[in-house]
């Protein structure tokens, strides 16, 4: 039985991000993908009154962090933070241990996004759950003890509010989660062990993005899914289309291995969407580019940090080489240098137009020369000279850029995030919409919320009907006016009194540590000088020993004299062992006492008088009657370690020596490598102390805003084509808006041969489909394997078994052995004689005999040219062989046709006279499936 639950975006619902689906196999729970959501929308920044409004991302949150220590599989179908950037917060923090599987792209590529949104968030706001904000600025971890005082006044207001939790994870635990993670590559089976054993997953290539995959799991007993989300068919500048539809210069339709599923787990987002033709869209992207630039102008292109700005970089690196263009092109991102790093090494992953001659430099001698020498030698002792674009600059912040280029220099800006709520596009989109003739130019529609959404709701909406993004056509951009008011995280330095009080509080809190640390030294020192006064006396306690043993026997039967005279009156304190003065220990005495106040020091005692027999003891002088004793003062004796030679160990000597021995082992380049690491650390700045702060802006818009859809995702028709042709017994309608629910649900429902049974699950939805099968282990006996007739069927072997279920004593698992003519019912037997007629042979039963396979009338038709047999299709399932086949033939020719029809269930018939053709055909039709006979 299969049981499929959406914990986000789901079907029929206006917020389709993230992604992430809980599907049960059996006993197997299955988590296909773990997106995160956008964690600063506008809604929630606006309005005092959102603060105390829930979260749209909390329901997905909770579900995720409930069924996250049950899940068996994890399976990532992109690298983009909508399909994979939770993962890492909830392997650390929420238990998702289990085993993780997708493309070795996906692995660097949702690596690379995980660390762009985290240090992003963690550098501009307070990500940690909080109960209540201080009155104040929010301050920084560094910066946690600081002051309570409000900064100066500004023109900007500081904000408090309740904060709200958001999952963000540390970038140790981004590398962890993502080190975890098995890779496979495209058309790889995996076979599952463990509590998934049975089944097999294998990835195929979904385009969209790097690595994107379409996972096909296999089960014995549920049959086989597809899970296939975010496809694109189209081939693009860096990447080939989805397998899942073959070109046609390869003959059209679906890929044989991903057809007819037993269950299609598909999205509709853009079922009832009509994308315009790729080469406008290019064409419309690359005009506006180069008319705003010409003009002396910029650009703001919000992109993500790792898979869509791939597209991008390679289509304006050739636009630049063939127009000759001299602008830059900035690319404002922490991680884009690694990322391009990363995909250099996965050149085999690419296709599309890309090639090493036309993408980046080309290796030659000219183009070496050009190369800038900040590019990693690494990558040049690799080859790698493709991807390396020349007019493309880094930058890791704003500032940064503002110091290479004035506002005044017409460049081009790839900011990220594309949703413009936090980050470097966000910072300056706020500076940018204020300049007259500048362009914002949008790739994508962004999620629902954002920042980004709203400019695209607002460029959709000043667009005539016939040119909305929905409709086919290019839309042309608009000259934004009025004002919009945006709230700044960010993060200050400590000024003033807020820095005094803040340093004043380290202070303090040093000199606390550091007395405690001293005091646990002087604690220590007493220790070990108390372990080598005990080490000092040993010998002279030893040669002592008998006679100390001897004056507690006889102090034992005064004190028991003393005890019978008066039980109730407690004894003197008596003289302790090892002391050398013969004095009594100072320990058994009160504390604060004065030294020469004898009388008090006799009289007090830490000695518990006990009555009864509770301290009874034998010693070795009496073994019966014993009276009262004192417990006492407890003390515990502190022994050294010493090996069997009675040396004291030193465990820090040997600690020492094994470091001095892995150090040995390490080569030089680790070593190097470690020692730059250090040298960095001591000369990298220490962050001075600092706080979070709220500021809200005015912006004043007077730029234009542009959207060219360049998401790289199927359309409505291509959506309505693709899935008839896969033709699935069942179907699951996932991350689709409720338009396009709707329009797929009603173009599935006019094709007659399409299944009637689609879901469209909403957010927590539970989907169960087929019913709970038991399976039971079985065993086969050597006889009986023996006697099968095995028959070849493609990659296998067939065979049919008939037998009776045994059990044995010696094993749980039953076995099944073969049927013996003696074990037939006497009562049968007799009933076949007594029908019997005198002189008749006895009736012998024929063999069950069953065809495996499906036959292909193309397959057919080859196999029959290689005999010599002429075939050809005529339509409707008919393939006419022989004589008929031939161009003129004539009527008498038909005695030599045979006709092969195969109907709509499935079944064949072969229809002809019969002749050598004839046993031909049949022959080569058995050929084609596995004959199995009882």
């Amino acid at each position: 039985m299969i049981t499929f639950t959406p914990l986000s975006g789901s079907a029929r619902t206006s917020s389709t991000i993230p992604l992430a689906y809980l599907l049960q196999v059996d006993d197997v729970r299955i988590l296909l993908d773990c997106g995160s959501p956008d964690w600063c929308p506008e809604d929630a920044s606006t309005s005092e009154d959102a603060e105390q409004k829930p979260q749209p991302w909390e329901k997905y949150s909770e579900a995720l962090k409930e069924c996250a220590p049950t899940v068996d599989l994890v399976l990532l179908s992109h690298g983009d933070l909508s399909h994979s950037g939770l993962y890492p917060y909830a392997y650390a923090h929420w238990g998702l241990k289990a085993p993780v599987y997708t493309t070795l792209p996906v692995q660097a590529m949702g690596r690379i996004a995980a660390t762009e949104d985290v240090e992003s968030l963690r550098d501009e706001m307070q990500v940690e759950e909080e109960e209540e904000a201080p009155s104040s600025p929010t301050a920084s971890p560094e910066a946690e003890a600081g002051p309570s005082t409000p900064p100066p006044p500004a023109s900007d207001t500081s904000v408090s509010r309740k904060k709200k939790a958001r999952y963000v994870a540390t970038i140790q635990e981004v590398h962890d989660a993502f080190d975890s993670i098995n890779v496979l590559r495209y058309s790889q089976p995996c076979h599952l062990q463990g509590k998934c054993q049975g089944l097999t997953i294998i990835p195929f290539n979904a385009g969209h993005t790097l690595g994107g995959t379409i996972w096909k799991i296999r089960s014995p007993t549920a049959g086989t899914i597809l899970y296939a989300v975010d496809m694109n068919h189209m081939r693009e500048h860096h990447l080939d289309g989805t397998v899942l539809i073959r070109q046609a210069n390869a003959g059209g339709g679906v890929f044989e291995s991903l057809a007819r599923p037993d269950l299609f787990i598909t999205d509709a987002e853009r079922a009832h969407v009509t994308t315009a033709r790729r080469k406008d869209r290019v064409a419309a992207l690359l005009d506006c580019v180069t008319a705003t630039l010409t003009s002396r102008n910029s650009l703001l292109l919000p992109c993500d940090s790792s898979t869509r700005v791939l597209e991008l970089l390679v289509l304006l690196d050739q636009h630049w080489n063939y127009s000759r263009l001299k602008f830059p092109i900035c690319l404002l991102s922490r991680t884009g240098r690694e990322m391009l790093t990363f995909v250099r090494s996965m050149m085999e992953w690419l296709g599309g137009t890309i090639s090493k001659e036309d993408v980046g430099e080309d290796g030659s001698s000219n183009n070496k020369k050009r190369r800038r020498a900040d590019d990693d030698a690494d990558d040049e002792a690799l080859g790698a000279f493709a991807l390396r674009f020349r007019h493309l600059e880094f930058f890791p912040n704003p500032q940064a850029l503002m110091q290479t280029y004035s506002s005044k220099d017409p460049k081009l800006i790839l900011a990220v995030p594309a949703t413009l709520s936090h980050g470097p596009s966000r910072a300056l989109f706020t500076q940018f919409a204020e300049m007259p003739d500048n362009v914002v130019l949008l790739t994508g529609r962004s999620e629902e919320g954002t920042l980004g959404r709203i400019l695209f709701d607002r460029w959709n909406a000043a667009q005539r009907d016939e040119a909305k993004w929905d409709r086919g056509k290019i839309g042309s951009n608009v000259m934004m006016d009025g004002t919009l008011r945006l709230k700044m995280n960010s993060k200050v330095p400590l000024q003033g009194a807020e820095l005094e009080v803040y340093l004043a509080k380290e202070r303090a809190a040093k000199e606390k540590e550091a007395a405690q640390k001293a005091a646990q030294a002087r604690t220590q020192q007493r220790m070990l000088e108390a372990d080598e006064g005990a080490d000092d006396e040993s010998d002279t306690d030893s040669d002592s020993d008998e006679e100390n043993e001897v004056e507690l026997a006889l102090e034992d039967e005064m004190d028991t004299a003393e005890d019978g005279a008066d039980a109730q009156t407690p004894a003197p304190p008596r003289k302790r062992r090892g002391t050398k003065s013969g004095g009594v220990d100072p320990a058994d005495w009160a504390l604060g006492l004065d030294a020469d106040d004898n009388q008090a020091r006799a009289v007090l005692s830490f000695d518990i008088y006990l009555k009864g027999n509770v301290a009874k003891t034998t010693s070795f002088f009496k073994s019966e009657g014993q009276a009262q004793r004192y417990r006492m003062f407890p003390y515990m004796e502190k022994k050294r370690r010493v090996d069997e030679y009675g040396e004291v160990l030193d465990v820090g000597m040997w600690l020492r020596k094994g470091k001095v021995l892995e150090e040995d082992a390490e080569s030089e380049e680790t070593k190097e490598a470690r020692r730059r690491e250090e040298e960095d650390v001591k000369k990298a700045p220490a962050e001075p102390p600092s706080k979070f702060i709220t500021t809200e802006v005015e912006v004043q818009l007077a730029c234009r805003l542009l959207f060219v859809d360049m998401e790289g995702l199927n359309d409505g028709r291509a959506v309505k084509t693709i899935v008839p042709q896969v033709n699935p017994r069942k179907m699951i309608v996932v991350h689709a808006p409720p338009e396009g629910t709707d329009v797929l649900m009603e173009s599935c429902a006019n094709i007659r041969a399409m299944t009637r049974d689609i879901y469209a699950p909403q957010q927590g939805e539970m989907v169960q489909i087929g019913q709970h099968t038991n399976s039971f282990s079985i065993s086969l006996s050597d006889e009986l394997l023996a006697s099968i007739k095995m028959s070849r069927f493609e990659d296998n072997e067939v065979g049919y078994v008939t037998g009776r279920i045994a059990s044995l004593a010696s094993s749980t698992i039953p076995v099944l052995e073969p049927v013996s003519s003696s074990s037939l019912p006497s009562t049968q037997s007799r009933k076949a004689l007594r029908g019997r007629n005198l002189g008749s042979r006895p009736t012998a039963t024929l063999p069950q005999s069953t065809m495996i396979g499906e036959l292909k009338l193309t397959a057919l038709k080859a196999r029959l040219a290689a005999v010599g047999v002429h075939a050809e299709l005529i339509g409707e399932g008919v393939l006419i062989c022989g004589a008929a086949a031939k161009k003129g033939s004539t009527s008498d020719s038909l005695e030599d046709s045979v006709a092969v029809k195969k109907t709509a269930r499935g079944r064949v018939e072969l229809e002809g006279s019969v002749s050598d053709v004839y046993y031909t055909v049949r022959r080569e039709i058995y050929n084609m499936h596995a004959l199995v006979a009882a």
